[in-house]
């Protein structure tokens, strides 16, 4: 009867195990605000990465920044990983190269890296290096592997988040071209891929402020840039999708230097339902956007909003399922609909 219940034992120890490494892990984002940090509190439960994006870097490589203490503490007592961005302030491309083109500099701050994870206590660190040019590209994977070398000997992790992609070509217009030649072809993601513990992808963006109205992150194209990366030799097991939980609202501006234009903000989901009331608007859903919308007349000019709610993150997590990837990550904390997290709990059990 002991052997039993001994066998038993092992038995559930071993499936539960094997249940907790194969559920997905929820990587979010964080900055510095109150609804980001209040966010985290509450849902400490869904979360096993948290990424403070609180650290720049100069173009000689000295890192400077800070971890709340409060967020180190709670992570440590629910047993969160804490990796801090990097980041090259503005997405400023002359910067980056600077960085990622002199040995000095990137010494340097593997070496402040380093000093800071040991002052912290942290799991890791996640490069969020954009407006990497197609020049730079062997740069950039050569500063990976040699800040990979270093966190690993030091028992720390290292993933990067990266700009989507779903070509290798210009695409059909110069805008396509401009992506291709400033935010997408400098990174080899089989190489980071290799290197590096895992790759954020951020599978957002779909349309911005320099695009016409559209779906922040449609799930046909999401799928596309999934299958593009697997084609391309990135183990699913290292893609963690990215997820947006804002929405974008898209409107006519005028300044003194460009005169009238077209623009793009990203809301928090008060921000949503505060414009929704404000012009009476009622959203709809567009199935192969695979989110709601709304529009709206503003003094004779159209005015369009896509939404990010527990809805589009269903049809999203999908895709997390069939590709059998790693994870989510998640920008950002305190942008969410309130559906949002009793749809990923759900999708979790």
């Amino acid at each position: 009867m002991k052997s039993i219940t001994v066998f038993l034992f092992w038995l559930v120890a071993a499936f539960s195990s094997a249940l907790a490494q194969s559920r997905p892990e929820n990587l979010f984002y964080m900055v510095d605000t109150p609804e980001s940090f209040e966010s985290f509190i509450k849902n400490v439960s869904q979360i096993d990465i948290v990424c403070p994006q609180t650290f720049l870097v100069s173009k000689e490589g000295v890192l400077t920044g800070s971890v709340d203490r409060r967020v180190l503490e709670i992570a440590k007592a629910n047993k969160i990983k804490v990796m801090p961005l990097i980041v090259n302030s503005g997405f400023n491309q002359q910067l980056l190269h600077d960085i990622v083109s002199n040995p000095v500099s990137r010494k340097r701050s593997i070496e402040m890296m380093l000093e800071y994870g040991r002052r912290y206590g942290l799991d890791g660190w996640q490069f969020d290096l954009e407006g990497l040019h197609i020049s730079d590209r062997d740069n950039f994977t050569q500063y990976f592997r040699e800040t990979a070398d270093a966190l690993h000997n030091a028992g720390m992790q290292l993933s990067a988040a990266l700009v989507h992609q779903f070509e290798n070509a210009g695409g059909p217009s110069a805008y396509t071209r401009f992506l291709y030649e400033n935010w997408r072809a400098g990174y080899h993601f089989k190489a980071l891929a290799e290197i590096g513990d895992f790759l954020s992808i951020m599978t957002y963006d779909q349309h911005t402020r320099r695009t016409p109205p559209g779906p922040v992150a449609g799930v046909e194209w999401m799928q596309k840039v999934i299958e593009y990366l697997i084609s391309e030799g990135v183990p699913p097991a290292k893609i963690s999708m990215g997820i947006p939980n804002y929405s974008v609202h898209w409107y006519a501006d005028y300044s003194e230097e460009r005169g009238g234009f077209t623009t793009g903000r990203q809301l928090g989901y008060n921000w949503v339902q505060h414009l929704l009331g404000q012009h009476g608007a009622q959203p709809v859903w567009n199935e192969k956007a695979g989110c709601n919308y709304a529009f709206w007349d503003n003094g004779g000019v159209f005015e369009y909003l896509f939404i990010e709610d527990g809805q589009s993150l269903r049809l999203k997590l999908k895709l997390l399922q069939k590709y059998q990837l790693r994870g989510i990550s998640v920008w950002v904390l305190g942008k969410e609909a309130p559906d949002f997290w009793p749809v990923l709990s759900k999708a979790r059990q």
